[in-house]
C-alpha cells in the first residue's frame, strides 16, 4: 500500500479481548527478553546472530501552509527495513480490517495509538521499527506521528528519522518555514534527502517523496541522488569560478 493510503487511513479504536481480534494478543508478546537472542516457539534453542547488526537510512516529513511532505532514501542497512515492512503490513491490515467493520476510516491518531499499543510489549528486544505516519484526516487537520518500537508515541511538525537524520535535521533548521509554497518544500525535502545521503554511508541511492493535503496524495518520480551529487559539485564549482573573475 501506498505511504498516503497508510496516511489516510489512521484512527482505530484498541481492541478490549481477543475475541474480537483480528491478531491474537499473544502473537505481540516477544519472544525474549534478552535482546542479543530469541527463541522460537517450542523450540530449547536460542539462536544468537553471528555479528552486531548497524541500522541506518534516512527519512523525514514536515508539515507547512499546503500540507505534509514526506521523503526518504531507498538505502536500509541489516535488518531495519525488514522489520518495518513486516509492521506496515500487520498494520495495514488493521486499518481495513477497521474500514471494513465500522465503515468508515480510521484516523491518523488512532493508528499511531494501535501501532503503539501492538509494538509495546517487544521494548527491549531486537525489533527495530521507526515509522512515521503523515497525512490528513478530518479530526486533526495535517497530521504528523512518529512511532517507535518501544512503543512511544510524538506528534509534531516535523521529523527525521534514521543514521542520516542529523544531517537532514540541518537542512530542515535552516529553511522550514510555514508559508513555503509547495516548490519550495519539495525542493527542500530533496535538499535534506541529500544532504544526509552524501554524509551518512547508511543512506543513499534514491529520494521518494510525497505531498499529502485533504484532496489526496502524490508522488514525485524517484530520483537519483547521484545525480543530484554531480549536479551540486558542478554548481558551485561555476560559482567559484564567477567569485575568481570577479576579484
Amino acid at each position: 500500500m501506498a505511504l498516503e493510503d497508510i496516511c489516510r487511513f489512521k484512527d482505530r479504536g484498541l481492541r478490549t479481548s481477543e475475541k474480537n481480534s483480528a491478531i491474537p494478543l499473544d502473537f505481540f508478546t516477544p519472544p525474549s527478553a534478552n535482546s542479543a537472542s530469541f527463541c522460537l516457539p517450542n523450540h530449547s534453542t536460542t539462536v544468537r546472530r553471528p555479528f552486531p547488526l548497524s541500522h541506518g537510512t534516512t527519512t523525514l516529513g514536515f508539515i507547512f501552509q499546503g500540507g505534509v511532505i514526506a521523503a526518504a532514501d531507498t538505502r536500509a542497512s541489516a535488518g531495519g527495513g525488514a522489520d518495518c515492512m513486516l509492521w506496515e503490513r500487520i498494520l495495514t491490515r488493521e486499518i481495513r480490517l477497521y474500514q471494513l467493520r465500522h465503515r468508515r476510516r480510521l484516523s491518523i491518531r488512532g493508528t499511531a495509538k494501535l501501532l503503539s499499543f501492538m509494538l509495546h510489549p517487544f521494548k527491549g528486544t531486537e525489533v527495530c521499527v521507526a515509522l512515521t505516519l503523515c497525512g490528513w484526516d478530518k479530526e486533526a487537520g495535517d497530521c504528523l506521528i512518529y512511532v517507535c518500537s518501544d512503543g512511544a508515541r510524538l506528534q509534531g511538525d516535523i521529523f527525521s528519522v534514521g543514521s542520516g537524520s542529523p544531517y537532514a535535521y540541518g537542512v530542515l533548521d535552516g529553511g522550514l518555514k510555514w508559508s513555503l509554497s509547495k516548490d519550495e518544500a519539495i525542493s527542500l525535502a530533496r535538499e535534506a534527502v541529500f544532504r544526509a545521503t552524501h554524509r551518512d554511508a547508511y543512506s543513499g541511492n534514491n529520494v521518494d517523496l510525497f505531498h499529502i493535503t485533504a484532496q489526496g496524495w502524490s508522488q514525485r518520480k524517484r530520483e537519483d541522488l547521484k545525480e543530484e551529487y554531480y549536479r551540486d559539485m558542478e554548481k558551485r564549482s561555476k560559482d567559484r569560478r564567477e567569485k575568481i573573475k570577479r576579484e
